[in-house]
Formats: structure tokens, sequence, C-alpha cells
């Protein structure tokens, strides 16, 4: 019997636009529950914790566990806790973040840690930021959760983390380590808690910077859908090409099982 797929799905732009349900979402959700596809939600947002985040897709009408959800921050509490077991950083961010850190056996502080952790917040701040720029130059270990240089509202655009780290990184002159995609550590450490292979799983998503990107460099399938960030057009500017481009998670609906089918 050939092994079915494993999902990779980002969120924003894939199954919600803010706070509305792309259609057909839930029942693309649906289908790979009936279906007993393995699949993990991803997201580079950093300000919610999968509980947080399962309530706002249940508002949506999409009905995800927190099980099947991965988060940047969580895959960087992951990272840090294989680095340096134990240890303490100074957090720019949110309860998605200082949550995950915590769990990780993370110690927040703003005297002497090993890492200054930034995150995403709808609210960041001067002195925060000023703050981070010292311990940096103290010797603290830059760590960044993506580098989303911006991120979506229902006003338009925010300056995302990938912006904040860049004013860091230039007053600091040392640059962010970025856990979350395009580093192919989010994608890895995904299928690791799937128990999924890279050559039967794939990923989903609307940004060809970021969830193509790392899911090429993970060693998987990529599809892009266009109901999120990037476009039929900006898609061709990049140097590497998604396995599908589609309109919306419904065309996958009925096709799960074989989600590239041959000619």
């Amino acid at each position: 019997m050939e092994p079915r797929w494993s999902y990779l799905t980002d969120m924003d732009g894939v199954l919600v636009h803010e706070e509305h349900l792309v259609p057909g979402a839930d029942e693309f959700l649906a289908e790979l529950r009936a279906n007993d596809i393995s699949f993990l939600v991803l997201t580079n947002n950093s300000i919610y914790t999968p509980r947080d985040l399962r309530a706002r897709l249940l508002r949506t009408g999409l009905d995800v566990p927190e099980t099947s959800i991965w988060t940047s921050a969580m895959a960087t509490a992951k990272f840090l806790a294989s680095q340096r077991p134990g240890g303490s950083a100074f957090v720019i961010g949110e309860a998605g973040l200082t949550t995950a850190l915590h769990e990780a056996g993370y110690v927040l502080t703003e005297r002497d840690p090993d890492y200054v952790v930034l995150g995403e917040t709808r609210t960041y701040s001067f002195s925060a930021i000023t703050r981070a720029i010292r311990l940096i130059e103290a010797g603290a270990k830059f760590i960044a959760t993506n580098p989303d240089a911006t991120g979506p509202s229902l006003e338009g655009s925010l300056p995302a983390t990938g912006s904040v780290a860049a004013l860091i990184e230039r007053a600091t002159g040392r640059q962010p380590y970025y856990v979350g995609k395009p580093n192919p550590l989010m994608m890895r450490s995904a299928l690791r808690s799937l128990g999924a292979h890279s050559e039967k799983a794939l990923m989903i998503g609307d940004r060809m910077d970021t969830d193509i990107h790392s899911g090429i460099e993970a060693g998987l399938q990529t599809i892009l859908v266009l109901t999120g960030i990037s476009t039929r057009e900006s898609a061709e500017l990049y140097p590497y090409r998604p396995t599908r481009v589609i309109d919306s998670v419904a065309e996958l609906i009925g096709h799960t099982k074989d989600p590239f089918p041959s000619g």
C-alpha cells in the first residue's frame, strides 16, 4: 500500500484571511481527517499560543486541534532548548512566544540574558527595542522568530518581525538567526512531530518567499495558493517554482489522496 501524503499548511492566506474563512478550507480539513491524513497548520506569527489560535480558528468555522498547530514561537523555543537547555532570554513578543519559552524551561529576564528573542507584537515598544540593542551590544545572542517584513491587518500592512529585526541589526551590526520560515528547520521539526518523511510530504502556502522557499529547502513538494500574498505574476519573479499553483485549497477537495495528478 502506497503511503499517504502528509500535509503542512500555512494558516493566514491559506485557511483564513484575517478573521474570515477562505471558502472551502473547512471542507478541505474535514477531508484530511476523514481520509486519516496527518497534517499540521503552520504559522510564522508568534503572537498566539496554540490554544489562542484554536479559538481564533473556531470563530471562523475551522476546527483545528491544538496538537495540529505549529508556530514559529514553538519552533524557536524548541531550537533554543536544544542549543542551551535551561537558558535565559530577553523577549520582545506576546503570549505565544513567552509561553513557549517558559514551557521549554527558559527564564525570561532583562539582566544578562543568553539571548535576545524578537517575535511578533502589534505594539512594538521603542524602549524595549532600545533595551534589546544594548543587551546584544553586551553579548546576548540575537534570535528572531521569523523574517516576515510585514503582516496583514484590516487597515493594511503592519511592520512585522523582519522589519524590527532590521532596525536592531542596523543599530548593532549583528544579524539575527531566524528560526521560522523560510528556515527549513521549522519544516523539519514539524515533520518530526508528525513522524513523516519529506519525500511524501507537501507544503501549502501563499508566500513564495517563506512558505514555498522553506518547503523546497526541506525537500517537500509545494503548492502555492492565490488567496494570500503571492500572485501568479509575482511568483514568476522567483528563481524557484512551486510544484503546483492553484486558486485556493478548495481545488484540493476530492483530491487530497492524490494532490499531484499526472499530466
